[in-house]
């Protein structure tokens, strides 16, 4: 029997780097588009046309500049992950109402401070919402990492996969399922007492 400890280990490393790549980059690119409005426009739009690019192609094109290996799950991951994180972002800074960043401005706030101590405070459960979709994809977005010589979970599943084995199979896609679903109950909550302490 596959010892799966390291595969599961490996799987939930390479999800954890991913996710907090994306979280700098979409909360900083979210942010832009929100403070210039010009750019918000093709942030959007780069983000979206991502996410209809097929894995395996986005993946090939990756391996061509990043070779075999982890790095390019990472950074495929992490271009999957941000359009949830930009756009929950930026639709939560726009959505913040006009009266409490005057009352901001009022107190004599610069607009750094009233981003950091006002407006992303406010905004914080909807971006969270965004890093939980993040998260739930990638655990599962992971799996095809295996066909660029990446680690995790995939790995027993494509080895099931050549020799027709529905157990080694499910070995590797059942502890996903519960990854998953452990995550989105775990976050689910905390984005609960987010949204709670921002009313």
């Amino acid at each position: 029997m596959m010892d799966l400890v390291p595969y599961i280990l490996e799987h939930v490393i390479i999800v954890v780097i991913a996710t907090v790549i994306s979280i700098v980059i979409g909360v900083i690119l979210g942010i832009a588009a929100y403070w210039i409005r010009p750019v918000a426009a093709p942030v959007l739009l780069f983000s979206e046309a991502v996410q209809t690019i097929p894995s395996l192609a986005l993946l090939a094109i990756l391996m061509v500049l990043f070779g075999l290996g982890n790095t390019t799950i990472i950074v495929g991951l992490v271009l999957y992950a941000l359009l949830p994180i930009v756009r929950n972002t930026h639709t939560g800074l726009i959505t913040v109402p006009a009266a409490i960043k005057d009352a901001a401005r009022g107190m004599g706030m610069s607009k750094m401070q009233q981003l950091f101590w006002v407006e992303l405070p406010l905004t914080l459960p909807l971006i969270f919402s965004g890093i939980k979709i993040s998260v739930v994809n990638s655990l599962s977005i992971a799996v095809i990492g295996v066909l660029v010589g990446a680690g995790g979970l995939g790995f027993p599943i494509y080895r099931g996969i050549q020799t027709q084995n529905a157990g080694l199979i499910m070995s590797g896609a059942i502890p996903i399922m519960i990854m998953a679903v452990l995550f989105d109950f775990l976050m689910t909550a905390v984005e609960k007492r987010l949204i709670k302490s921002v009313k």
